[in-house]
């Protein structure tokens, strides 16, 4: 058998009170895309680490072509031919394509005096043109697209002439049409010989770019090598999750009652827009990204200026004024940028819970920390934060635990309607499929519930009823008999034989 190009063999990682790995071994063809899969916490990011010499192992090898490699800092990852792009860009907004390609080695002339920008620039662009010709090495990295800005850190291996490539989930912003290009140029690295490892939680993104796929749980390796041609989806997240995933079917408790009434309502993205929100009802937004999704929860939720139009809850205008005046009529807003809006990463979780409604638990300015706990440890239970540690910093649980926990402070401070933007952005199949029920269990406690989704599948399984969004106004109402990708789709681009539903 060849050489493989990369190899972790009996990989061991052990922290002050737990160990992260346990005993990790797989391999990486040359020119091999190879998907490493596994629920949030099952060990992918401390082996990614190991790999981009950020973490030494505690026992066990890497091996790059056959041989033994002992990274003790990432620069020397970089120089064995490893290149890591991160979910979360490690890039500089004020510094060009170029500055941001060579941002740790730059070119020097003049003795190492003076940054020779040019040939910066021109060697980016060599880089650049093997993959996205367009984008112009000068530009400053804040003025691309995100789907952009993938490409250049794509970019930046080339440059580095690297021979494997880690991606952690590397399409968690991009639109599917921007996943279909990167989809593309994955593809042709790979062809070029380049071993390419990709972290994702989106299988149908993963059957369609990897030929194998090792699957991790609890810091091991529960499956090698997976042949993904020759393996159901179904059997692949059996394998991540260790247990049965609880049922997929929707069930609707939608009632008569109207507890939301939106009319006309127009801020700065979404225009004159109506529809009815009844109790007990999911409904879902599809659009395209920048069809005013985001905007409509936004306004409602009082983060951002209405121009004109009402709100109505259980028949009450209210003053959109502020996301205080929201909060106070019942309105939770549970944001798409869960990490930058939804939480204070280094307090703990019971005071994340506690943020809008701490006046509850104070009085006279001195809080009752007994109170507080007492109402934390209720809630989180009720939506199932693992691992329980009220105590732990919000930012060391998962995505989908910090989900939970924004869920839970909303529960805390009384509110009735819970608007979900990107509910399951970044968190994996398990705890996708955990908040999908808690979702379904808050509306049969007579929430009322917006779903605003990318992935069609999410906002097909959730919904009673979908709203579509084009270019800031509705275009179409889809009752769940209606509903298909095929027609929420036809109605988000404007396909000229889609029929306009009631709005």
């Amino acid at each position: 058998m060849a050489t493989p190009r990369l190899a972790f063999e009996n990989i061991s990682k052990a922290f002050p009170g737990v160990k992260a790995l346990s005993d990790v071994s797989f391999d990486v063809a040359p020119g091999e895309i190879h998907a490493l899969l596994g629920e949030n916490g099952a060990g992918k990011s401390t082996l990614l680490r190991i790999l981009s010499g950020v973490f030494r192992p505690t026992e066990g090898d890497v091996k790059v072509d056959g041989i033994i490699q002992h990274f003790r800092k990432p620069e020397s990852a970089r120089q064995a031919g490893i290149a890591m792009i991160h979910q979360e860009l490690q890039q500089v907004p004020h510094l060009t394509v170029a500055q941001n390609m060579f941002l740790g080695h730059s070119l020097t002339r003049l003795g190492g005096i003076i940054v020779d920008r040019r040939e910066q620039e021109r060697r980016a662009a060599e880089a650049l043109a093997m993959i996205d010709p367009a984008i112009d090495p000068s530009a400053p990295i804040s003025s691309l697209k995100v789907a952009q800005r993938q490409v250049v850190e794509i970019a930046r291996a080339l440059l580095d002439k690297a021979k494997i490539v880690a991606m952690d989930e590397p399409t968690s912003s991009l639109t599917p049409s921007e996943f279909d290009k990167l989809a593309k140029i994955i593809e042709r690295l790979a062809a070029s010989g380049v071993s390419i490892i990709y972290v994702s939680h989106k299988m149908d993104e993963v059957f369609r770019v990897c030929q194998r796929a090792s699957v991790m749980r609890d810091g091991r390796v529960v499956r090698a090598g997976v042949d993904l041609q020759k393996t159901a989806p179904d059997d692949v997240i059996a394998m991540m999750v260790g247990r049965e995933l609880l049922t997929e079917e929707h069930h609707s408790h939608a009632t008569r009652t109207v507890g939301v009434e939106v009319r006309n309502l127009s801020s700065h993205r979404i225009h004159d827009v109506s529809f009815d929100l009844h109790q007990g009802e999911v409904l879902g937004v599809a659009g395209l990204v920048g069809s005013g999704r985001t905007e409509l929860l936004r306004a409602i939720s009082g983060a951002d200026r209405v121009t004109s139009g009402t709100v109505k809850v259980d028949g009450t205008i209210l003053a959109l004024s502020d996301p205080r005046a929201a909060i106070a009529a019942g309105i939770g807003l549970l944001p798409e940028e869960r990490k930058r809006e939804g939480i204070i990463p280094g307090r703990s979780v019971t005071s994340n819970v506690a943020l809008p409604s701490m006046a509850r638990f104070s009085k006279a300015g001195i809080i009752n920390h007994h109170k507080l706990k007492r109402t934390a440890e209720d809630l989180l239970k009720r939506v199932n934060l693992r691992p329980f540690q009220l105590d732990r910093q919000i930012k060391l649980f998962s995505g989908g635990n910090q989900q939970k926990a924004i869920i839970a402070r909303w529960l805390a401070a009384g509110s009735r309607i819970l608007l979900f933007d990107e509910p399951t952005r970044g968190i994996d199949v398990g705890a996708k499929s955990e908040i999908y029920h808690l979702i379904e269990d808050l509306a049969a406690d007579g929430h009322c519930v917006i779903v605003v989704s990318s992935e069609l599948p999410e906002v097909m399984r959730v919904s009673d009823r979908v709203l579509v969004m084009r270019d800031g106004a509705i275009v179409a109402e889809l009752g769940r008999d209606e509903l298909s990708e095929e027609t929420i789709v036809s109605h988000a681009v404007g396909a000229p034989d889609s029929r306009l539903g009631a709005a």
